[in-house]
C-alpha cells in the first residue's frame, strides 16, 4: 500500500504535535515533512522528539520544500499562514487540509478559489463527533422550529485568538439555515446592559475563554417549560487530528474541488 506523504504545517504548536502522532501512527501515511514559522525555537529539531520518539524528520522552516515533499499539507495554523501554505500548494498541485478558524468572507473566497486547481478539505472542526453533532442540529432545528429560543454557548483555552469559535458559528449556520434564516442578520453575539426582551428570531451566542479548555460547545433550545441541549465535548485534540488524517486519505487521488467534513463522512 503507498502511504499518503503529509506535511504537517505548525508542527511545534499543540495540534501541530497532535497531528505528527496521529501521522506516525497511521499505518497508511507518512510524515513526509514538518515545518513551522521561522524563528522558531524548534527549527531543526526531529519532528517526534516533541513526542519522546525521534521520527527522522527535522522540523524546517522551508514551507515550500516542506509542502513540495508532500502529497498533502495539513494546516491548523492562524489564517495568514494557512493562505500562503495554500498559495504554495496550488502552485506545486498538492492537496490540503484546512482545520484554521477565523478567516473573514474574502479569505474563505480565497480558498474556493485554490480549490479550482488543488483538491481542499476546509472544515471548523475535524472531529467526527462534532460533525455527527452537526446533522443532529439540522433535525433538532426542523422539529423545534416554533417557540424555541436558540443559544450557542462555547468555551476554549485561554490562548484561542478568535470568538466565537468557528464550529459555533457552524452550529449556528446549520440551525439558521433549517430555520429559514440568515446568520449574519440574526446572530448576537453577547449581551450587555439594559437589552430588552430577546427578540425571537434572534440567535445568541456565549463565548468562554479560560485555561485549557480544549473545546466544549453547547447548542440551546428553550421552550415553555422545557430545555433541549445538543453537548459536544473534546477530551483531547486527537479527534481534530484522526478527522484531518481522514480528511487528507479521502482527498488522495482528487483532482480539485472544496470539500468538508461532511463529504469525507458521507454525509451529504
Amino acid at each position: 500500500m503507498t502511504s499518503l506523504r503529509i506535511a504537517v504545517a505548525g508542527a511545534s504548536g499543540r495540534m501541530g504535535r497532535m497531528l505528527i502522532e496521529a501521522t506516525l501512527k497511521d499505518e497508511a501515511a507518512a510524515l513526509a515533512a514538518a515545518f513551522d514559522r521561522p524563528g522558531s525555537a524548534f527549527i531543526g529539531r526531529d519532528a517526534g522528539e516533541l513526542l519522546g520518539t525521534p521520527c527522522g524528520v527535522a522540523i524546517t522552516d522551508d514551507a515550500r520544500a516542506a509542502i513540495a515533499a508532500a502529497d498533502c499539507v495539513i494546516d491548523f495554523t492562524r489564517p495568514e499562514g494557512t493562505l500562503a501554505h495554500l498559495a504554495i500548494a496550488r502552485e506545486l498541485g498538492k492537496s490540503m487540509v484546512i482545520g484554521t478558524t477565523g478567516f473573514s468572507a474574502a479569505e474563505k473566497a480565497t480558498i474556493a478559489e485554490a480549490a479550482r486547481d488543488v483538491p481542499v478539505v476546509f472544515a471548523p472542526n475535524m472531529a467526527v463527533g462534532v460533525n455527527a453533532v452537526f446533522r443532529l442540529l439540522e433535525v433538532a432545528a426542523r422539529i423545534l422550529n416554533e417557540g424555541y429560543d436558540v443559544e450557542v454557548i462555547e468555551a476554549h483555552h485561554r490562548y484561542k485568538v478568535d470568538a466565537p469559535s468557528g464550529t459555533a458559528l457552524r452550529m449556528g449556520e446549520v440551525v439558521a439555515r433549517e430555520l429559514g434564516r440568515d446568520l449574519e442578520s440574526c446572530a448576537i453575539y453577547g449581551r450587555e446592559g439594559v437589552t430588552g426582551e430577546r427578540r425571537p428570531e434572534t440567535i445568541g451566542f456565549s463565548t468562554i475563554r479560560g485555561g485549557d479548555v480544549v473545546g466544549d460547545h453547547t447548542v440551546l433550545f428553550a421552550g415553555i417549560g422545557e430545555r433541549i441541549e445538543i453537548t459536544h465535548k473534546s477530551g483531547s485534540r486527537m479527534p481534530y487530528a484522526l478527522g484531518a488524517l481522514r480528511a487528507g486519505h479521502f482527498l488522495a487521488g482528487r483532482a480539485n474541488g472544496l470539500f468538508d467534513m461532511q463529504d469525507v463522512l458521507g454525509l451529504r
